[in-house]
Protein backbone atom coordinates (compact mmCIF):
# COMPACT_ATOMS: atom_id res chain seq x y z
CA UNK A 1 0.00 0.00 0.00
CA UNK A 2 1.05 3.65 -0.82
CA UNK A 3 1.97 5.84 2.13
CA UNK A 4 1.94 8.74 -1.00
CA UNK A 5 0.22 11.99 0.30
CA UNK A 6 -1.87 13.58 -1.86
CA UNK A 7 -2.10 17.23 -1.73
CA UNK A 8 -5.57 18.41 -2.81
CA UNK A 9 -6.23 21.47 -4.65
CA UNK A 10 -9.74 22.79 -3.35
CA UNK A 11 -9.73 26.45 -5.47
CA UNK A 12 -10.30 25.09 -8.99
CA UNK A 13 -13.54 26.71 -8.76
CA UNK A 14 -14.24 30.44 -8.30
CA UNK A 15 -16.17 30.75 -4.67
CA UNK A 16 -17.79 33.29 -2.69
CA UNK A 17 -18.25 33.31 1.23
CA UNK A 18 -21.82 34.57 2.43
CA UNK A 19 -22.59 34.94 5.96
CA UNK A 20 -26.23 35.41 6.35
CA UNK A 21 -29.52 33.71 8.45
CA UNK A 22 -30.41 30.24 7.02
CA UNK A 23 -34.42 30.26 7.40
CA UNK A 24 -36.14 27.44 6.02
CA UNK A 25 -39.36 28.98 5.23
CA UNK A 26 -40.29 32.78 3.74
CA UNK A 27 -37.83 32.97 1.29
CA UNK A 28 -34.80 34.83 2.01
CA UNK A 29 -31.58 35.19 2.85
CA UNK A 30 -29.35 32.38 2.38
CA UNK A 31 -32.08 30.34 1.05
CA UNK A 32 -32.37 32.70 -1.57
CA UNK A 33 -28.90 33.78 -2.09
CA UNK A 34 -27.25 30.51 -2.67
CA UNK A 35 -29.75 29.35 -5.56
CA UNK A 36 -29.42 32.47 -7.58
CA UNK A 37 -25.40 32.54 -7.02
CA UNK A 38 -25.58 29.05 -8.00
CA UNK A 39 -27.02 29.34 -10.90
CA UNK A 40 -24.47 32.43 -11.63
CA UNK A 41 -21.70 29.43 -11.75
CA UNK A 42 -20.23 30.66 -8.22
CA UNK A 43 -19.78 27.50 -5.78
CA UNK A 44 -21.52 28.91 -2.56
CA UNK A 45 -19.70 28.85 1.14
CA UNK A 46 -22.56 29.95 3.10
CA UNK A 47 -21.68 30.48 6.92
CA UNK A 48 -25.38 30.69 9.14
CA UNK A 49 -25.47 33.30 11.65
CA UNK A 50 -28.63 31.72 12.86
CA UNK A 51 -31.10 29.23 12.16
CA UNK A 52 -34.84 30.16 11.74
CA UNK A 53 -38.06 27.72 10.83
CA UNK A 54 -38.96 30.66 9.14
CA UNK A 55 -38.25 34.33 9.27
CA UNK A 56 -39.59 37.09 11.96
CA UNK A 57 -42.29 38.42 9.79
CA UNK A 58 -44.08 35.26 10.88
CA UNK A 59 -46.63 35.19 14.13
CA UNK A 60 -43.84 32.73 15.77
CA UNK A 61 -40.71 30.53 14.51
CA UNK A 62 -38.05 28.95 16.32
CA UNK A 63 -34.23 30.40 15.91
CA UNK A 64 -31.14 29.04 16.78
CA UNK A 65 -28.32 31.82 17.38
CA UNK A 66 -25.01 30.59 15.96
CA UNK A 67 -22.58 33.30 17.11
CA UNK A 68 -20.50 31.75 19.38
CA UNK A 69 -19.21 28.98 16.35
CA UNK A 70 -18.96 31.44 13.89
CA UNK A 71 -15.60 32.20 13.71
CA UNK A 72 -14.23 28.61 14.75
CA UNK A 73 -16.49 27.57 11.34
CA UNK A 74 -14.51 29.97 9.01
CA UNK A 75 -11.18 29.22 10.55
CA UNK A 76 -11.83 25.44 9.79
CA UNK A 77 -11.58 26.83 6.03
CA UNK A 78 -8.31 28.41 6.77
CA UNK A 79 -7.37 24.58 7.57
CA UNK A 80 -8.42 23.84 3.88
CA UNK A 81 -5.98 26.33 2.24
CA UNK A 82 -9.58 27.75 0.58
CA UNK A 83 -9.52 30.76 -1.29
CA UNK A 84 -12.30 33.25 -2.23
CA UNK A 85 -13.21 35.59 -4.94
CA UNK A 86 -15.56 37.20 -2.94
CA UNK A 87 -17.47 37.94 0.68
CA UNK A 88 -21.15 38.96 0.66
CA UNK A 89 -22.62 39.89 4.05
CA UNK A 90 -26.50 40.38 4.79
CA UNK A 91 -28.38 40.29 8.44
CA UNK A 92 -26.78 40.16 11.63
CA UNK A 93 -28.56 40.30 14.49
CA UNK A 94 -25.73 41.27 17.56
CA UNK A 95 -22.93 43.33 18.47
CA UNK A 96 -20.34 40.04 18.23
CA UNK A 97 -21.88 39.39 15.02
CA UNK A 98 -20.57 42.56 13.72
CA UNK A 99 -17.30 42.39 15.07
CA UNK A 100 -16.57 38.69 13.99
CA UNK A 101 -17.77 39.82 10.67
CA UNK A 102 -15.71 42.60 10.32
CA UNK A 103 -12.43 40.02 11.49
CA UNK A 104 -13.87 37.91 8.50
CA UNK A 105 -13.90 40.93 5.57
CA UNK A 106 -10.54 42.13 6.70
CA UNK A 107 -9.14 38.95 6.30
CA UNK A 108 -10.50 37.73 2.85
CA UNK A 109 -10.17 41.40 1.49
CA UNK A 110 -6.16 40.85 2.16
CA UNK A 111 -6.11 37.77 -0.29
CA UNK A 112 -8.50 40.08 -3.41
CA UNK A 113 -11.52 38.94 -2.34
CA UNK A 114 -14.90 41.40 -3.39
CA UNK A 115 -16.96 42.65 -0.46
CA UNK A 116 -19.99 42.95 -0.88
CA UNK A 117 -22.29 44.38 2.27
CA UNK A 118 -25.74 44.42 2.35
CA UNK A 119 -26.09 46.56 5.19
CA UNK A 120 -29.59 44.93 6.41
CA UNK A 121 -31.25 47.60 9.03
CA UNK A 122 -34.04 48.97 8.36
CA UNK A 123 -36.89 49.60 5.98
CA UNK A 124 -39.69 52.39 5.60
CA UNK A 125 -37.96 54.61 7.46
CA UNK A 126 -37.81 52.81 10.19
CA UNK A 127 -34.25 50.77 11.85
CA UNK A 128 -35.11 47.39 13.24
CA UNK A 129 -35.76 46.90 16.57
CA UNK A 130 -33.07 44.46 17.07
CA UNK A 131 -30.64 47.28 16.13
CA UNK A 132 -29.32 49.87 18.72
CA UNK A 133 -26.58 52.69 18.06
CA UNK A 134 -24.17 50.85 18.61
CA UNK A 135 -24.98 48.36 15.85
CA UNK A 136 -25.48 50.96 13.51
CA UNK A 137 -21.82 52.27 14.51
CA UNK A 138 -20.43 48.91 13.68
CA UNK A 139 -21.93 48.35 10.43
CA UNK A 140 -20.62 51.94 9.22
CA UNK A 141 -17.40 50.60 9.91
CA UNK A 142 -18.16 47.45 8.12
CA UNK A 143 -19.37 49.42 4.87
CA UNK A 144 -16.07 50.88 5.11
CA UNK A 145 -14.58 48.07 4.60
CA UNK A 146 -17.04 47.17 1.58
CA UNK A 147 -16.22 47.66 -2.25
CA UNK A 148 -19.94 47.12 -3.30
CA UNK A 149 -22.67 47.76 -1.10
CA UNK A 150 -26.61 47.68 -1.41
CA UNK A 151 -28.63 49.75 1.15
CA UNK A 152 -32.34 50.69 0.49
CA UNK A 153 -32.72 54.24 1.17
CA UNK A 154 -33.77 53.39 5.00
CA UNK A 155 -30.30 51.75 5.23
CA UNK A 156 -28.46 54.37 3.52
CA UNK A 157 -30.16 57.37 5.32
CA UNK A 158 -29.30 55.80 8.42
CA UNK A 159 -25.93 55.12 7.61
CA UNK A 160 -25.21 58.41 6.95
CA UNK A 161 -27.54 60.57 9.72
CA UNK A 162 -30.09 62.14 6.53
CA UNK A 163 -33.50 62.38 6.97
CA UNK A 164 -35.79 59.39 5.04
CA UNK A 165 -38.79 61.38 5.23
CA UNK A 166 -37.27 64.62 3.39
CA UNK A 167 -35.96 62.62 0.50
CA UNK A 168 -38.60 59.51 0.58
CA UNK A 169 -41.12 62.70 -0.16
CA UNK A 170 -38.91 64.71 -2.76
CA UNK A 171 -41.50 64.43 -6.09
CA UNK A 172 -39.24 66.28 -8.58
CA UNK A 173 -37.43 63.55 -10.37
CA UNK A 174 -34.29 65.57 -11.29
CA UNK A 175 -33.82 66.78 -7.63
CA UNK A 176 -34.52 63.20 -6.38
CA UNK A 177 -31.29 61.97 -7.78
CA UNK A 178 -29.50 64.58 -7.21
CA UNK A 179 -29.92 63.91 -3.12
CA UNK A 180 -29.51 60.33 -4.17
CA UNK A 181 -26.31 60.76 -5.88
CA UNK A 182 -25.35 63.46 -3.18
CA UNK A 183 -25.40 60.07 -0.71
CA UNK A 184 -23.87 57.62 -3.07
CA UNK A 185 -20.80 59.99 -3.32
CA UNK A 186 -20.61 60.06 0.49
CA UNK A 187 -20.41 56.50 0.93
CA UNK A 188 -17.77 56.51 -2.31
CA UNK A 189 -15.84 59.30 0.47
CA UNK A 190 -15.51 56.30 2.83
CA UNK A 191 -13.87 54.08 0.09
CA UNK A 192 -16.59 52.32 -1.38
CA UNK A 193 -16.05 51.89 -4.98
CA UNK A 194 -19.70 51.21 -6.27
CA UNK A 195 -23.02 51.83 -4.77
CA UNK A 196 -26.50 51.07 -5.38
CA UNK A 197 -29.19 52.25 -3.53
CA UNK A 198 -32.46 50.21 -3.79
CA UNK A 199 -36.23 50.32 -3.98
CA UNK A 200 -36.52 53.70 -4.07
CA UNK A 201 -40.81 54.29 -4.81
CA UNK A 202 -41.67 57.15 -6.98
CA UNK A 203 -44.25 58.12 -9.18
CA UNK A 204 -45.72 54.62 -9.32
CA UNK A 205 -42.42 53.36 -10.25
CA UNK A 206 -39.50 51.44 -8.26
CA UNK A 207 -35.60 53.39 -8.62
CA UNK A 208 -32.56 51.34 -8.52
CA UNK A 209 -29.79 54.31 -8.14
CA UNK A 210 -26.15 53.19 -8.94
CA UNK A 211 -23.14 55.12 -8.91
CA UNK A 212 -19.48 53.75 -9.76
CA UNK A 213 -16.37 55.71 -8.07
CA UNK A 214 -15.34 57.77 -10.82
CA UNK A 215 -18.02 57.13 -13.31
CA UNK A 216 -22.00 58.99 -13.59
CA UNK A 217 -25.02 58.16 -11.65
CA UNK A 218 -27.50 55.75 -13.78
CA UNK A 219 -31.00 55.12 -12.49
CA UNK A 220 -32.49 51.95 -13.23
CA UNK A 221 -36.38 52.23 -13.57
CA UNK A 222 -39.27 50.23 -13.10
CA UNK A 223 -43.21 50.20 -12.81
CA UNK A 224 -44.51 49.15 -9.59
CA UNK A 225 -46.40 45.81 -9.74
CA UNK A 226 -47.70 44.14 -6.74
CA UNK A 227 -46.96 44.24 -3.22
CA UNK A 228 -43.39 44.84 -1.44
CA UNK A 229 -42.10 41.39 -0.79
CA UNK A 230 -39.39 39.83 2.26
CA UNK A 231 -36.14 38.43 0.83
CA UNK A 232 -36.22 41.07 -2.34
CA UNK A 233 -33.26 42.44 -1.25
CA UNK A 234 -31.31 39.46 -0.80
CA UNK A 235 -32.38 38.36 -4.49
CA UNK A 236 -30.90 41.36 -5.62
CA UNK A 237 -27.36 41.59 -3.44
CA UNK A 238 -27.13 38.03 -4.65
CA UNK A 239 -26.81 39.22 -8.37
CA UNK A 240 -24.66 41.67 -7.88
CA UNK A 241 -22.20 39.46 -6.04
CA UNK A 242 -22.34 36.94 -8.46
CA UNK A 243 -21.80 39.45 -11.18
CA UNK A 244 -18.83 41.23 -9.22
CA UNK A 245 -17.17 38.10 -9.12
CA UNK A 246 -18.37 37.19 -13.18
CA UNK A 247 -16.62 40.59 -14.23
CA UNK A 248 -20.11 42.24 -15.59
CA UNK A 249 -19.97 46.15 -15.80
CA UNK A 250 -21.63 46.99 -12.56
CA UNK A 251 -24.37 48.78 -14.23
CA UNK A 252 -25.56 45.76 -16.40
CA UNK A 253 -25.74 43.88 -13.15
CA UNK A 254 -28.01 46.23 -11.87
CA UNK A 255 -30.06 46.82 -14.45
CA UNK A 256 -30.55 42.76 -14.45
CA UNK A 257 -30.93 42.59 -10.63
CA UNK A 258 -33.67 45.13 -10.74
CA UNK A 259 -35.57 43.49 -13.78
CA UNK A 260 -35.27 39.94 -12.31
CA UNK A 261 -36.56 41.44 -9.01
CA UNK A 262 -39.75 42.91 -10.39
CA UNK A 263 -40.21 40.04 -12.65
CA UNK A 264 -40.29 37.82 -9.29
CA UNK A 265 -42.96 39.99 -7.49
CA UNK A 266 -45.32 39.98 -10.72
CA UNK A 267 -44.71 35.51 -10.94
CA UNK A 268 -45.58 35.56 -7.12
CA UNK A 269 -48.53 38.08 -7.51
CA UNK A 270 -49.72 35.87 -9.87
CA UNK A 271 -49.78 32.64 -7.80
CA UNK A 272 -51.28 34.86 -4.98
CA UNK A 273 -48.04 34.29 -2.75
CA UNK A 274 -48.59 35.97 0.65
CA UNK A 275 -46.32 38.57 1.20
CA UNK A 276 -44.14 37.42 3.89
CA UNK A 277 -43.30 34.20 1.94
CA UNK A 278 -41.18 36.09 -0.69
CA UNK A 279 -40.84 35.49 -4.16
CA UNK A 280 -41.32 32.53 -6.78
CA UNK A 281 -37.63 33.85 -8.06
CA UNK A 282 -37.33 30.00 -8.59
CA UNK A 283 -39.51 29.96 -11.37
CA UNK A 284 -37.78 32.66 -13.56
CA UNK A 285 -33.77 31.12 -12.68
CA UNK A 286 -33.55 30.73 -16.57
CA UNK A 287 -33.77 34.37 -16.83
CA UNK A 288 -30.08 34.64 -15.17
CA UNK A 289 -26.86 33.31 -17.78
Amino acid sequence: MSNKVVNYNHNTQKKIIIINDLTGFGKCSLTVEIPIISKLKIQCCPIPTSILSNHTAYESYYMKDMTDGILDYFEEWDKLGLKFEGILTGFLSNNKQFDIVRKILEKVKKNNAIAIVDPVMGDDGKKYVSHDEEMCDKMRDIVKIADIITPNLTEACILLDEDYNQISQICDYELLVTKLEYLIDKFIAWGVKKVVITGIEHNNNILNVAKECGKDIQVFSNEKIGISRAGTGDVFSAIIAADAINKINFYESVKRASFFVAKSIKVSDIRNVPREDGVCFEEILDYLK
